[in-house]
């Protein structure tokens, strides 16, 4: 299967899977790539520019990068062998793109209204920021401060993983085939429309729940399916000879 993967999608799995075992590797050795290379928000003091693009090369975990992958390989493939390659990669990029730009829109005014509570509160914004960028969590917890240490927590939390550009990849394929069926669990039949269209409710509704528990970039995986719809419905207007 691998070996008859399309060009772009295949480097994309094997960049995820490059990124994914040299992150276990430098793990063991005291250093976390997925703080470094995971996208921090903009406004926030361990942000990066590069990280705009290397974050969607990181994951989380095995199961992560393995369903991500999964379904890249088999969505992914078939829209490249569409559209071809070049097409094919910008739509990657841009619902990448996407999904961290809504990712960010919440997150952004949140950190804001922080740094306006922290410097209310009396502190010094450069000095708690200093800690954070040295990963001093006991002098942050030091200061006693909820402001203090809810900031740290949204500036210390990276988003990773591809799941913004998959879920735009899944959109546009619900888009152009609606009744192409998906074995949920590998046995329930259950056509692409709905099974698109109810994984991206569920979102958009956990999005909204604002759990402390849940680590999953839910805005992310909402702004990537937005950007896909607008994308594909876009160049099937422009180019209705090319989509089905």
């Amino acid at each position: 299967m691998f070996n008859h993967l399309p060009q772009v999608t295949k480097n994309i799995i094997l960049l995820n899977i490059m990124f994914f075992v040299v992150t276990l590797v430098l793990q063991y050795q005291g250093i976390d790539l997925s703080s470094s290379l995971g996208a921090h928000y903009v406004n926030s003091p361990l942000f990066k520019p590069y990280q705009i693009v290397t974050h969607f090369f990181m994951h989380g975990g095995f199961f992560h990068i393995l369903f991500n992958m999964y379904l890249f390989a088999i969505l992914g493939a078939y829209l490249e062998h569409i559209w071809g390659p070049k097409r094919f990669f910008i739509f990657y990029i841009a619902s990448a793109l996407g999904a961290y730009a809504l990712y960010n829109v919440l997150g952004v005014v949140e950190i804001s209204e922080l740094k306006s509570a922290i410097i209310s509160e009396g502190f010094r914004l450069d000095e708690i920021n200093q800690l954070i960028i040295q990963n001093d969590r006991d002098g942050l917890l030091s200061t006693n401060s909820g402001s203090v240490i809810k900031y740290a927590s949204m500036c210390f939390t990276p988003i990773v993983g591809a799941s913004g550009a998959i879920f735009g990849v899944m959109t546009a394929f619900a888009i152009l085939f609606p009744n192409t069926e998906f074995r949920l669990y590998f046995a329930i039949p259950v056509k692409a429309k709905y099974f698109v269209a109810a994984y991206f409710l569920i979102e958009v509704y956990l999005s909204l729940q604002n759990n402390p528990n849940d680590n999953t970039a839910h805005l992310a995986h909402v702004g990537g399916a937005i950007v896909g719809a607008i994308i594909v419905l876009f160049w099937r207007k422009a180019d209705r000879s090319n989509f089905w």
